[in-house]
């Protein structure tokens, strides 16, 4: 069976899995869990990619992120390809150390949120690597230990989820602390991990026929949801999927987009594929960028690459694009 794309967009929020092949361990000491964290933090402050919840163990770990501008797939490439390069390296060996493809599920935000942060953070305790909640709140290697305020990163989201515990710091630290120690009895609950949801089948016309037909639709292993947000994100997926299809069968290529800003803003194309800091060139550099990304599905490496600047400078002109778009009141193609 052909693997199903990933499903992905800004402000989305992904439980990340990713296993060690053959299960084998990805963790062998503390300084392979420094080394991994490093990359992590800096990868996700470079790309302003919020993380609400993650945790280490020994031959795999949890990540529950937001995504930003920057796919969460770029996300996890530099991610895993760093790390596996640096631990290959250091422990002398060779070949692959992660399984061929980690998990992503998109989840809904209400009620999932608080229930992923909890059983994301209770695995290093469910797996025995801390003896019960004190050694947890301690624990380097999960957020827990930065949510109860043992262990300060200011790369973390730690506000966000405690904010849903009260306005005050203090205080909300103790309420989410209560609302994890309510949940170590709870078990490993598949449901969260997509082992309790059931793939869609039949294609798009069986999946709509059934919501006309009011079948109850649990979902696709790739989100975790209601049967309304399941059925919001799969059409929304596949719009996305049609027009960059659509696009593409059109000829509407990077070229041909680069040519059209290139004669809707007045300037040159090489003006627009080579950094400069005038205020109209940096508009029409913005906006290919954003069309470049969001229409044509690029990812924000090879665009950097071909315009000549980092992923992050991308990420920042893919926001202003679109703010420039909207007040402009433009649309390509």
């Amino acid at each position: 069976m052909p693997r199903q794309a990933r499903i992905d967009a800004p402000g989305a929020l992904q439980h990340i899995i990713c296993r060690g092949i053959e299960r084998r361990k990805i963790f062998l000491s503390d300084v392979d869990r420094d080394d991994f964290v490093d990359r992590f933090s800096l990868i996700i402050s470079d790309s302003e990619t919020l993380c609400y919840a993650w945790a280490l163990l020994d031959n795999h770990f949890h990540l529950l992120l937001r995504t930003g501008n920057v796919p969460i797939t770029t996300i996890m490439r530099r991610l895993l390809t760093g790390y596996a390069v640096s631990f290959n390296r250091r422990h002398r060996r060779h070949g692959r150390l992660f399984q061929n493809r980690y998990k992503s599920i998109l989840c809904q935000e209400d009620p999932y949120l608080l229930e992923l942060v909890r059983y994301i953070h209770l695995n290093p305790l469910r797996a025995g690597i801390v003896k019960d909640l004190d050694g947890l709140d301690g624990y380097a290697y999960c957020g827990h230990s930065r949510l109860t305020g043992h262990i300060e990163s200011d790369w973390q989201a730690v506000d966000g989820v405690l904010f849903l515990f009260g306005k005050q710091k203090k205080a909300a630290r103790k309420r989410y602390r209560r609302f994890i120690q309510d949940g170590i009895d709870q078990g490993k609950r598949p449901e969260l991990t997509g082992g309790g949801l059931l793939r869609s089948t039949g294609g798009w016309g069986v999946l709509k026929s059934m919501r006309r037909m009011k079948e109850h639709l649990k979902g696709d292993e790739r989100i975790l949801g209601d049967s309304d947000f399941v059925m919001q994100v799969l059409e929304s997926a596949q719009e996305r999927i049609e027009e960059r299809y659509h696009l593409s069968a059109s000829g509407y290529t990077f070229e041909r987009m680069i040519e059209q800003v290139s004669e809707h803003f007045g300037i040159s194309i090489d003006d627009i594929l080579f950094p400069g800091k005038h205020p109209h060139r940096v508009k029409a550099r913005s906006v290919a960028a954003y069309l470049a990304m969001k229409r044509l599905g690029m990812d924000g490496t090879t665009v950097g690459r071909r315009m000549g600047v980092g992923q992050s400078t991308i990420s920042r002109a893919v926001t202003r694009g679109e703010k420039i778009m909207r007040e402009l009141d433009i649309s390509f193609p």
